[in-house]
């Protein structure tokens, strides 16, 4: 370990030998839990042998995003391995239903004779559903990962690592679901039960794919138990032997074997997601569970083309957004609520993002879904918990959840006029005061373009995968001079910032995606001396090494 690598590591709060023994060498034996630490994992395990047994209908109900589908995937795959087949999939319309464990949806279920429900990353709030399932003789084993707003409902098993003692809290969705297959699989060959013993040792580590998807996609802190199985899960996937990853690498030209981080988090992901975003979420899952190679290429081509649309009415809805944010806000103002009813709410967390990007702060942005009911997103700058923002906002919102980030709701159409005021009121004394910032405290290193090197990414690859609670080290460079400042993109929304050293002839390319000149602290002129913020990346554009702008700033 070199001491660039341990200085970045003590940024990261990693000092003790074992805790960098374990981020920097994960081992999955070691360094992942027991699923039987899980609150109520035995009680669940039973439920499962026991309509096994009596040859029960079993429906797993998975929420719509890029966390969800893959964690009813890989219980999918669990089942076909066992070879128990009176299973179905449930994933909820986005735009009819939107999120959540549906009473109207377990009604149909249970007319269709299920008598077990394991939902995946979706139902630890869900008192009401329950209890109606439970009414209508269906047991409910809920898999999730989501905060506890409170008392828990009356299910067979609330699956939570939040819940109880386990060791890490921070597990995805789909990770639980994991967890729950993890311990069947060990419960079935401890007591020989029929087909488990045809299931080999160790199989369920090739699930470790979707795990490693739906980790990255959902965004969880990439540390402890989530660095490991994001690691080994990017591991899996650059050999996965699964149609519809061929398919997908294939339509993006991505090299499998080549899998990365950035590859799961900007291509893989926006896809699986665009289903339910743009269509029908079974499009998504199909494509991660179907066999047939001619059926993995159809889908993972009809995907493509759905987010390619997603991007064009994500992109006239920012356009709209942006120009009524000029219109009707001022800089100073923190809190931003806007909204149109031909909006469609299921692409609105997107939007708020960019906006939150370009001038920080809330933005609240919400439409009108297929059912008439006003429903939006809202992202925060992370100076604010949208959580907490809501639920300080009393009655202002119908429904709402989320993470500190980010978050949805709902609102009825009379308290919608005055929704700006609300929030704006249930801000006021939730801001985090942060101290500003210079450029050398933004930075984890400096480095001059000559230093920006194949040798230089190698050496701080061994921290990745990085993500949110271990992002990329952003390297102040110095020494460089604007050449040209180019846009790309068929919509040419994209910067391109072509960089010299005079001292050494030195070139490179710096980039960033939806951002103009005018994005940074300081605009970038051909001719003018900088300092570049940045991360260092392969250049799949044009090949070799390039800088990810973060900020420009102008050089002393």
């Amino acid at each position: 370990m070199t001491d660039f690598i341990k200085m970045l590591l003590e940024k990261r709060g990693i000092t003790n030998p074992a805790a960098i023994e374990a981020f920097l060498n994960p081992d999955y034996e070691r360094h992942t839990h027991s699923p039987m630490l899980l609150e109520g994992m035995d009680r669940a395990v039973a439920r499962v042998f026991s309509a096994i047994r009596n040859s029960e209908r079993i429906a797993i109900y998975a929420d719509f995003d890029c966390d969800g589908i893959p964690g009813a995937a890989l219980l999918s795959d669990f089942f076909a391995k066992i070879e128990y087949g009176n299973v179905e999939i449930y994933i909820p319309h986005r735009d009819r239903e939107g999120y959540g464990f549906h009473e109207e949806a377990i009604k149909g279920l249970a007319e269709r004779g299920v008598t077990l429900i394991i939902t995946i990353d979706v139902g630890t709030s869900a008192i009401d559903a329950v209890l109606y399932a439970k009414k209508l003789g269906v047991d409910v084993i809920v898999t999730d990962h989501h905060e506890i707003l409170e008392a828990l409902p009356e299910a067979i098993a609330v699956l939570n690592p939040k819940i109880g003692t386990y060791p890490f809290r921070d597990l995805c969705g789909a990770a639980v679901a994991f967890k729950l297959v993890q311990a069947l699989l060990a419960e079935g060959r401890a007591h020989s039960a029929p087909h488990f013993h045809d299931v080999p040792v160790g199989w369920e580590k090739w699930l470790l794919d979707l795990v490693g998807i739906a980790t990255i996609a959902d965004m969880v802190p990439l540390h402890g138990e989530n660095r490991v199985l994001a690691h080994f899960g990017l591991a899996v996937l650059r050999k996965s032997p699964r149609p519809g990853i061929q398919a997908l690498c294939n339509r993006l030209r991505l090299r499998q074997r080549e899998l990365t981080e950035d590859d799961v988090g900007f291509s893989f992901a926006p896809r699986i997601n665009a289903a339910s975003r743009m269509d029908n979420p079974d499009l998504a899952l199909q494509l991660l569970i179907t066999k047939d190679a001619n059926e993995a290429e159809r889908l993972a081509a009809n995907l493509d083309r759905l987010n390619t649309s997603r991007k064009g009415i994500v992109g006239g809805v920012v356009r709209e957004a942006k120009k009524r944010v000029k219109e009707r806000f001022n800089a100073e103002e923190k809190v931003v609520v806007l909204g149109n009813t031909e909006w469609k709410p299921a692409l609105l967390g997107l939007a708020a993002n960019s906006i939150v990007e370009e001038r920080g702060g809330i933005v609240c942005l919400w439409g009108r879904d297929a059912r008439g009911n006003l429903k939006g997103s809202c992202r925060s700058d992370g100076n604010i918990s949208v959580v907490e923002l809501f639920a300080n906002s009393g009655d202002a919102l119908l429904e709402y959840g989320g993470h500190n980030a980010a978050g949805g709701f709902s609102v009825s159409h009379e308290r919608v006029h005055t929704l700006h005021e609300g929030l704006v009121l249930a801000s006021k004394d939730l801001w985090r005061v942060t101290a500003g910032e210079n450029a050398e405290s933004k930075s984890d290193a400096r480095a001059t373009l000559s230093e920006v090197t194949p040798a230089l990414l190698k050496e701080i690859s061994c921290l990745a995968p990085f993500g949110v609670g271990n992002p990329k080290p952003v390297f102040l460079v110095s020494g460089a001079t604007v050449s040209a400042v180019n846009t790309f993109g068929r919509a040419k929304n994209h910067i391109e910032v072509l960089l010299s050293c005079a001292r050494t002839g030195i070139t490179a390319r710096a980039f960033d995606f939806f951002k103009t000149a005018e994005s940074f602290t300081h605009t970038p002129i051909a001719g003018n001396d900088v300092h570049i913020l940045a991360t260092i990346e392969r250049d799949s554009f044009r090949g070799g090494l390039a800088l990810r702008i973060v900020d420009i700033i102008p050089a002393a």
